[in-house]
């Protein structure tokens, strides 16, 4: 089970060449990093400025678009 999921990752993390995509590890990253800021906001009373949360989140709206275009863009 946890060799599927590793498989699976790895799969997500490659571009449609099969190369490890940097744009969707930089995703991730901003990603994990805003989860993080939510929840230290949220639960342990860390303030978190609005204008790095708000530059995060841009940074994974547009991993997520950019990744998406990817996909139907002419090869």
């Amino acid at each position: 089970m946890l060799s599927r999921a590793k498989n699976y990752f790895k799969l997500i993390m490659q571009d449609s060449g099969g190369c490890p995509s940097s744009k969707r590890w930089v995703t991730l990253i901003a990603l994990l990093l805003l989860v993080t800021a939510f929840l230290a906001n949220l639960f342990f009373g860390y303030k978190v400025e609005p204008f790095m949360f708000d530059a995060i989140t841009y940074i994974v709206i547009a991993g997520v678009g950019i990744t998406g275009a990817e996909k139907f863009a002419k090869k």
